[in-house]
């Protein structure tokens, strides 16, 4: 089983694969999200809460993903890919 990493952390450290389901399943709690609020069966403040919850799950998967991806190029171990805090991830420019 894996152990999430320092406090805050939304994201359990994972292989690439495992990352890419997860990325898959959190796009679809924000598609469900959408069409919730869209039914009227959520209130905009719960689908808010919840959307950014999964937006920052979401960039902190990519964020492992592309550090084990520049590990494996440069002949490092991805496992020694780290999830970043939150703080530092939601700080990066797209």
């Amino acid at each position: 089983m894996a152990v999430a990493g320092p406090p805050g952390d939304t994201v359990e450290p994972m292989d690439d694969k495992e990352i890419l389901a997860h990325i898959d399943d959190l796009i679809k709690t924000e598609h469900e999200l959408r069409a919730k609020l869209a039914a009227g069966q959520i209130n905009t403040d719960e689908e808010h809460r919840q959307l950014a919850a999964a937006e920052t799950a979401l960039d902190q998967c990519w964020d492992l993903l592309r550090q084990r991806r520049a590990r494996r190029e440069f002949g490092e171990d991805p496992a020694g890919a780290q999830v970043r805090p939150v703080s530092e991830v939601e700080g990066y420019r797209q």
